[in-house]
């Protein structure tokens, strides 16, 4: 199961108050398979696509019982409202470009997915905290070269800020005929250094 140091399953600290950023347990699996499946139809307007979106039904399967991948959720009143995962797989040519492929793969990349948070949950730093969290995840487990993600520009916002955070290794707009239109990312491996533990039962962070 992907989970986080022993102890840390409650409130993580750097959210702003209120809200509650921890590793999902198998009884958050609805609220965040709600927020992704919300995501993918209105903000990605692809719909359930299944060889794309097969982690949103199962997401246990795909984050919390492999010992390199996890799941983080935000809580906020009773309700997730934000999702981030770390996957241990990178991306596929096709449809990706080989050379992307070759540059991050699988088994000793980190892919960051499932970065999703609420319309009226957004600008309050949950996304970015969300993407410091798995980034020291990835190199708290270990045996991982990179960190990798890729976005649609397309959605509002999700460009700038990814672009704020990460380095772009390739804009497939840039390529003969478009690509699949999407912008290929590459993030700096934080330093592996354990959080402090933190009794089950904390107060959500403030």
């Amino acid at each position: 199961m992907g989970t986080v140091a022993a102890g840390e399953e409650a409130g993580r600290t750097g959210v702003a108050s209120g809200y509650v950023l921890r590793t999902a347990t198998a009884d958050d699996l609805g609220g965040a398979r709600a927020v992704m499946l919300d995501t993918v139809y209105r903000d990605l307007k692809s719909g359930y696509v299944p060889r794309w979106h097969a982690d949103i039904i199962d997401p246990g399967t795909a984050y919390l019982r492999p010992e390199r991948c996890t799941l983080l959720v935000v809580e906020y009143g009773g309700e997730i409202v934000a999702t981030g995962a770390v996957r241990d797989r990178g991306p596929q040519a096709p449809p990706n470009p080989r050379w992307v492929a070759d540059r991050f793969p699988s088994g000793t990349t980190a892919q960051l997915c499932r970065i999703y948070v609420r319309p009226e949950h957004r600008r309050h730093g949950l996304a970015r905290q969300l993407v410091r969290e798995l980034g020291e995840f990835a190199a708290r487990v270990g045996g991982y070269d990179a960190l990798y993600l890729h976005t649609d520009p397309a959605v509002p916002g999700a460009e700038p800020f990814w672009r704020s955070l990460a380095r772009e290794v390739c804009d497939e707009r840039a390529l003969p005929g478009g690509g699949q239109g999407i912008v290929h990312f590459e993030l700096p491996m934080p330093m592996a250094t354990p959080l402090p533990g933190r009794r089950a039962g904390a107060s959500p962070a403030g």
